[in-house]
């Protein structure tokens, strides 16, 4: 699904920093969610971008995200949680959670943020070893496996493109180069590199954020909005916070917020009580949302 969509159209993906937010973006219309490293650290585990999490974290929720929404979902698992035998079973338990595709980086762990200074990188061959053991564990051959490559920051574009090819050689289905620092760059690697590109259009990061109709024409893939929603979300309970501290209050905000019934309908709380009503009732309730 997520391979078809792509040949359709240059996919919007916002981040998924929750399983509610995942039905939202359902309902708003994209094509695709994504499930960031950085908004998962951050919006559920209060960490910072640096490696924290674990698989079986990571693959939980993975698992509530596509439990909430049928659109497809990209996971960033970051650097696999090892090496080559660890990155079989990285695959294999969030592809049994749901994914549409998994993203692999080449940094060494402890990984870094993208967009900050520090990062170290993996040597090519051992980076290609991972892509070879993802593609090898998955048993859905539509599962994209995404290769991201840091190199921009650390070694320099050429180099970023060098090592994308030789993630194409191993196996992987799309390269995501991070990180890039101007209009020219991003134009420059999809002249380069002969494959579906991923760009991220991450908020206060080293990239200019490009419209997602100038990322088409270069010819990108998919363009991932990773913390956006997060950020956005974080801004307004900081303002609201501030205005219960101020006033007592929150009756002058009402109009900022969902009301209950948008919630319920959200959650599709009248179907759950239609399935309980039924059940109690000896009936037989159609089939559960998800079920």
């Amino acid at each position: 699904m997520l391979r078809q969509a792509a040949q359709e159209e240059t996919l919007a993906v916002p981040g998924a920093f929750n399983a509610l937010v995942a039905r939202l973006i359902e309902q708003a219309g994209f094509p695709a969610m994504y499930l960031s490293g950085a908004a998962f650290s951050a919006g559920t585990l209060a960490l910072p971008d640096v490696g924290l999490f674990t698989l079986t974290e990571l693959a939980q929720q993975t698992a509530w995200l596509t439990r909430a929404a049928s659109i497809p979902l990209i996971v960033d698992a970051d650097t696999g949680f090892g090496e080559s035998v660890h990155v079989e079973r990285t695959v294999e338990e969030l592809e049994a959670a749901g994914a549409a595709a998994i993203q692999l980086e080449d940094q060494a762990f402890p990984k870094r943020c993208g967009h900050l200074a520090g990062k170290s990188l993996v040597e090519p061959r051992v980076m290609c070893a991972r892509l070879r053991a993802a593609c090898a564990a998955r048993c859905d051959p539509d599962l994209v496996i995404v290769a991201r490559t840091d190199a921009r920051g650390v070694t320099g574009l050429q180099d970023a493109i060098e090592r994308a090819r030789c993630y194409l050689d191993a196996g992987a289905d799309w390269i995501f180069p991070e990180a890039l620092e101007t209009r020219q760059e991003f134009e420059d690697f999809a002249r380069a590199v002969a494959a579906p590109l991923v760009a991220n259009m991450t908020e206060f990061g080293l990239s200019p954020l490009l419209t997602l109709s100038e990322l088409g024409e270069m010819g990108y893939t998919a363009v991932l909005y990773p913390v956006t929603l997060l950020r956005v979300a974080l801004k307004a309970v900081e303002a609201t916070l501030a205005t219960l501290a101020a006033e007592g209050t929150q009756g002058g905000l009402l109009d900022l917020m969902f009301t209950r019934q948008e919630l319920y309908d959200l959650l599709d709380y009248a179907e759950f009580v239609e399935r309980d009503q039924a059940y109690r009732g000896g009936g037989a309730p159609h089939q559960a949302s998800g079920a």
